[in-house]
């Protein structure tokens, strides 16, 4: 889990932490309760790499190889 938190950092992961945030704390300041389980959401997404925040899918890689058409 350590390694999941502290390594393979990049725009997204830092931009979905950063916005889980923000949706918290507005959430909090304006006392709309319910803003919290969408920012803790989309924070925990930047922290532990999960989801779309990762680049992939946790148990491996989705990446879409395209193969060449059969041309007749």
């Amino acid at each position: 889990m350590k390694n999941r938190i502290f390594t393979g950092w990049s725009f997204r992961r830092v931009l979905y932490l950063a916005m889980g945030i923000a949706i918290m704390i507005q959430g909090i300041h304006d006392k709309e309760w319910v803003w919290l389980l969408p920012g803790l959401y989309f924070a925990a997404m930047g922290l532990f790499a999960f989801g779309c925040a990762s680049g992939n899918c946790f148990g491996g890689d989705c990446t879409v190889t395209q193969t060449e058409k059969n041309k007749q």
